[in-house]
């Protein structure tokens, strides 16, 4: 298990987030933007003034892979992996039900909270 302590800081506030339940991604104060990965300036207008806020979960399916090799030893193939567009802009890889397609808007939620075992799940939105 990875100790969050030993962490990148400026991904503590993410990984402070899995632990509640959230999923954080930074927004710029300037010009509204959100962002993830963490950095220290806006990706848009290079403000340095970001902060961290959850996210709703809710977004759109843009890609999406069957696993069928072993990757994680505690995630039996086959599974489904989908690169989702949260409403607020950034993009997330998680697992995703088996109902789901490309063009499809989806909530996530977190299995488990703790760095390194966490897993994002998306399913199909209401």
């Amino acid at each position: 298990m990875i100790d969050a302590a030993t962490l990148d800081p400026t991904m503590r506030p993410f990984w402070e987030g899995v632990r509640l339940g959230e999923i954080r991604v930074q927004r710029c104060a300037a010009c509204g933007s959100h962002q993830f990965y963490p950095r220290p300036f806006c990706l848009r207008c290079d403000g340095t003034t970001l902060a961290w806020v959850s996210a709703s979960g809710l977004g759109v399916i843009h890609s999406l892979v069957t696993v069928h090799l072993p990757v994680i030893d505690d995630l039996a193939p086959p599974y489904r992996v989908a690169l989702v567009e949260l409403v607020e802009g950034p993009r997330f890889l998680g697992l995703v039900a088996a109902d789901v397609e490309i063009g499809d808007r989806v909530s996530g939620r977190w299995l488990g909270s703790e760095p390194g075992t966490a897993r994002l799940r998306f399913e199909a939105a209401p």
